[in-house]
């Protein structure tokens, strides 16, 4: 069963995430993003799934730590989804160099669509 990481404050999207994709994923959460790279080496998830409001350390500078951080050799790889708050912030997403990213509220369709593209074939 793949693992997954989600990076949020928001109780009511980890709920989300968890109805939308918990009964074939091990969900694990982090509330901040500052916590986020730990929890990559502890957890060893398959996706991270990064909130673009992350209380002091959002989404897209997450994104870009650990992007940097996998370049550098210090994590192993693992794709990105970002979760958008409007449209408007594709242009965000863009620069986060995040692998992928959909627009809240969350349709758990999508999600588990864009996490099963995400996810490597071995999992």
């Amino acid at each position: 069963m793949p693992n997954l990481l989600l990076a949020t404050d928001a109780d009511w999207l980890f709920d989300d995430v968890a109805a939308a994709l918990g009964g074939s994923h091990d969900v694990h959460r982090v509330r901040e993003g500052a916590h986020v790279t730990e929890a990559l080496t502890k957890v060893e998830p398959d996706l991270l799934i990064l909130d673009l409001q992350i209380g002091n350390m959002g989404g897209v500078a997450t994104s870009l730590l650990v992007k940097q951080e996998q370049r550098a050799g210090r994590l192993e790889d693992v794709p990105i989804l970002l979760l958008l708050d409007r449209e408007a912030d594709r242009f965000l997403a863009e620069q986060s160099d995040a692998d992928s990213w959909l627009v809240k509220p969350l349709n758990s369709l999508a999600l588990r669509r864009a996490a099963n593209q995400l996810l490597p074939t071995s999992s």
